[in-house]
């Protein structure tokens, strides 16, 4: 009978160099797509809607900011981490993990335009995916594997190379 895998080994998520990029630039288009909208287009449709609405409509903006300025700074600690810059034990520490951020409430976005929807929608989701990251990475790690060692300094010298 084969042995069956850790179940811990499979739901653990792999922080690497690429994640962390590719995370980086989602968020940061998503910061960019946020600031555009809530800043110009977002300013007419705002005029549009009633009072009420119109407070919950500057409120989802700012939660929004809020979550993408989180998400930032906590890959940005990671990729301190991946360079060298931050000693990899001293993440642990509180000022260094996912800030939180307010839920959004459904019934007060379920009333805002499709586009400003669309941002809260799409910064929760990137929010929930980093925090599952940001929980997962203080678990008891699994047995590491010597070629998944090499391959994460592989894969960090050609993101990060030195003296860059």
């Amino acid at each position: 009978m084969q042995e069956q895998p850790d179940d811990h080994r499979l739901t653990q998520a792999r922080i690497t160099p690429r994640l962390i990029e590719s995370l980086y630039t989602e968020a940061m288009v998503l910061a960019d797509e946020a600031r555009t909208y809530f800043d110009e287009a977002g300013r007419e449709e705002r005029g549009t809607l009633d009072p009420f609405v119109r407070v919950g409509f500057a409120c989802e903006s700012l939660k929004v900011t809020t979550r993408i300025m989180h998400i930032v700074a906590w890959l940005l600690t990671q990729r301190a981490v991946e360079t060298g810059e931050i000693q990899p034990g001293s993440i642990r520490r509180p000022e260094r993990r996912l800030g939180h951020a307010a839920d959004s409430d459904p019934e007060v976005v379920s009333q805002l335009p499709p586009s400003a929807q669309r941002l809260v929608n799409a910064s929760t989701d990137l929010y929930a995916r980093v925090k599952r990251l940001d929980e997962d990475g203080f678990e008891e790690a699994a047995v590491p594997s010597p070629a998944r060692a090499l391959m994460g300094r592989l894969e960090r010298d050609l993101l990060w190379p030195k003296g860059e």
